[in-house]
């Protein structure tokens, strides 16, 4: 396979680079070329009927999207539902254009659901909230920092990609440990339930 990269009908020039890579034009910034199959050149020129190139408004739009147990927040909700929230909430800083955000996605998610009755997890992203970015000081992405009682748990920050095990053992480590947590309420249901029956 090879990749053309071209700007105009007049200029072709074949590369073996993999697609989709950013190049710039005086009038336009073209994100993507198409792979072909190796087929001559007709008059010293590649047929451009297999060429493809987006420009910033026909580009691929990539997001990070939040599941059941993960809730995107915005500057406006941080104080209602992080620093007012009677739970410990772990506050994940993304940007769809971060490939380690997408990567740890899942192992948010999953989380989420786990520890969903002790714990809520958001989601903040990093372009549209530039004023908490500066607040918390956030320059890696992702980044993963756990509230409690609306302040910042000491040494709770973490930056970049990072494994469920290693983020279930974060968790823990941060004086978050589900199975404490569940044998409380138990012991505070038990001790209403005779008076319910």
């Amino acid at each position: 396979m090879d990749t053309l990269l071209s700007t105009s009908p007049s200029m072709v020039v074949p590369s073996s680079l993999s697609p989709a890579r950013t190049f710039a034009s005086p009038s336009k910034l073209y994100y993507a070329v198409a792979t072909f199959s190796s087929t001559p050149p007709i008059n010293g020129v590649f047929p451009r009927n297999r060429l493809r190139t987006f420009t910033p408004s026909t580009a691929p739009k990539f997001s990070i999207r939040c599941g059941a147990g993960v809730k995107e927040i915005k500057e406006s909700e941080f104080q209602s539902t992080v620093l007012e929230s009677s739970r410990p909430v772990l506050v994940e800083f993304v940007a769809t254009w971060c490939g380690p955000c997408r990567l740890i996605s899942p192992a948010m998610e999953s989380i989420a659901q786990e520890y969903g009755d002790i714990l809520e997890v958001v989601k903040i992203d990093h372009d549209a909230n530039p004023q908490l970015i500066e607040e918390y000081k956030v320059y890696g992405l992702p980044t993963l920092i756990l509230f409690k009682d609306g302040q910042e748990v000491a040494e709770s920050r973490r930056e970049g990609a990072i494994t469920k095990a290693k983020l279930k053992e974060c968790i823990k480590n941060d004086g978050i440990n589900a199975s404490e947590v569940l044998q409380e309420w138990r012991g505070q249901v038990e001790n209403v339930l005779p008076w319910v029956i």
